[in-house]
């Protein structure tokens, strides 16, 4: 016993090793439609050609969303194997692009519309399908693992606690991938630090616990009036990159690191400029920011979306030529978090 406390001791002494610098887009299709649904008719996962191009794009990461009813159909049960199958060859074909993947459990703190932290969905019910997931990917070195999509009406404080969960059974299997964690309240930049009738997740998130301090913070940041990402307008854009400036001076002040995991802006010019002023504010802190993944590509978007980044017969979107104007230049360095330089 005392050796196990003196090793986890030394583990949790380490600093936070560097990371390689994410940038790409969320690709969607696989958390598309209700559950459990059929693969190609009511969601699908994106092909080679999809990934292949935003590996030549000069991207180095994929945000891969899929749903947890389909990869565990029943709580506490074993992965799907179809399913499981649709994973690994999204992951390989990203990795074989170059990519990093990131994948995302898109169930916003819910499964089956049962919430998390409630009778019947505990806190150990998400450490069991993270602990599935690792022992499974534990050998991938290039993928991250993102705990929740926009978990919400869960406090603070317990979604923390649930989040260690997973994070404990994570590092048991083995696994010692990134690891993105998120607030509740949808993990809004805009309101990370206020207190809401969920909680603060700027006071309580502080509680996360990762024996090998391998993580980040996950924040998501639209421009719209209430920044729910719904409304082509950007009226809030100017409060949006303040909070996204608060968001950097937090993560500074708490030795913490952020990724922006979604963020998004119609063809609209003011809108426009307020992405690509975002996504320079996290490329200009690579000590606090791993980088950022915007929305939304995937062929499955309907071509009028407002934030489709795929391109048309003309060529890239109005939006994706921003995005390609921040993967073109160069980082302050090519690694990101605590030991990177300025």
């Amino acid at each position: 016993m005392r050796l196990a406390a003196l090793a986890l001791a030394l583990l949790t002494a380490l600093p936070a090793q560097a990371e390689t610098c994410l940038r790409g887009v969320n690709l969607s299709g696989a958390e598309f439609g209700e559950t459990p649904g059929k693969i190609d008719t009511d969601y699908t996962y994106p092909g080679e050609q999809t990934i292949q191009r935003l590996g030549k794009l000069g991207a180095s990461a994929i945000r891969l969303p899929f749903r947890w009813e389909r990869i565990q159909p029943r709580l506490n049960g074993g992965l799907d194997i179809m399913e499981l199958a649709y994973l690994d060859q999204t992951v390989r074909r990203i990795n074989e692009a170059g990519l990093i993947a990131i994948i995302d459990l898109h169930n916003y703190g819910y499964y089956a519309k049962k919430q998390l932290g409630s009778k019947d969905l505990p806190a150990e019910a998400l450490a069991d399908v993270w602990r599935r997931l690792a022992e499974h990917y534990r050998d991938r070195p290039k993928l991250a693992f993102s705990l929740m999509n926009e978990p919400h009406d869960i406090h603070s404080a317990d979604w923390a606690k649930i989040q260690n969960a997973a994070i404990a059974a994570i590092r048991k299997a083995g696994a010692k991938q990134l690891l993105l964690v998120t607030g509740t309240a949808y993990g809004g930049a805009h309101s990370w630090t206020s207190d809401l009738p969920v909680g603060n997740n700027g006071r309580d998130l502080l509680g996360v616990v990762d024996p090998l301090d391998r993580y980040a913070y996950d924040f998501h940041q639209y421009l719209d009036a209430d920044y729910s990402g719904r409304a082509p307008e950007c009226s809030a854009a100017a409060n949006a990159l303040k909070a996204i400036d608060d968001v950097t001076a937090w993560l500074k002040t708490n030795g913490r690191r952020g990724f922006l995991g979604e963020f998004a802006a119609s063809n609209r010019p003011e809108c426009l400029t307020a992405l690509r002023q975002m996504a320079a504010k996290v490329d200009a802190n690579p000590q606090q920011w791993l980088g950022w993944t915007a929305w939304g590509a995937g062929p499955w978007w309907p071509a009028d979306y407002i934030f489709n980044l795929e391109p048309t017969k003309a060529g890239e979107r109005p939006q994706m030529k921003v995005l390609l104007e921040r993967l073109k230049t160069k980082r302050p360095s090519a690694i990101c978090g605590r030991e990177a330089k300025p």
